[in-house]
């Protein structure tokens, strides 16, 4: 029984920490969002991409980030590029990140994108994500929605006056005009994730 529990949990770190590498084909979900439907990548017909965000209400790097991250999906939702926006945390550990509060803190900033709630945590693992907010950029082929960015929005959390580079907006730039992301992995900084 020791013995299980001990690979079970080693297995959960290698889960979490692998995740998905730039290259790989990420996985369509389906998950609930705050206006209670549920929404998954394959909705989205018309979309060139993704700008997955993993992200929460309590944290304060997820909480400095807010206003950015509803400027990118009003900057890039009409070019084909929306935010998803995915809340990871347990709200048995951090009760600040209920599906409730979700709901509450989605209308009160008036968010234009989906935020939905990777119930029983499956899907932040596939990713990879360790923090909120970590952002995963994925690109629509006829293979599939494939990874071309993974890691921090820009480079200054705490004032968004001081950004020097803006690795998410970059990232988007290039796609849509057909060349290479120039910076493809960044480290998210940011809070645990509360599983």
């Amino acid at each position: 029984m020791i013995v299980l529990v001990c690979i079970m949990s080693a297995f959960t770190l290698i889960k979490t920490d692998s995740g998905y590498q730039i290259g790989d084909i990420a996985t369509d979900f389906s998950l609930k969002n705050v206006n209670t439907k549920k929404v998954s990548l394959a909705d989205f017909k018309t979309a060139k991409g993704f700008i997955v965000i993993f992200t929460c209400n309590h944290c304060p790097y997820a909480k400095a980030y807010e206003d950015r991250i509803i400027a990118l999906d009003k900057k890039y939702q009409k070019l084909g590029y929306p935010v998803i926006a995915i809340n990871p945390n347990n709200p048995a550990i951090q009760p600040d990140d209920s599906f409730d509060l979700m709901q509450k803190r989605a209308k009160e900033k008036g968010y234009t994108f989906p935020y939905l709630f990777d119930e029983g945590q499956k899907i932040y693992p596939q990713f990879g994500a360790t923090k909120t907010p970590h952002v995963y950029i994925l690109e629509k082929t006829k293979a599939g929605n494939v990874v071309k960015y993974i890691g921090a929005i820009d480079d200054n959390y705490s004032d968004e006056k001081a950004v020097k580079t803006k690795y998410v907006e970059n990232a988007v730039d290039a796609l849509l005009k057909w060349e290479e992301v120039p910076v493809k992995t960044t480290k998210a900084i940011g809070c645990s994730i509360k599983a």
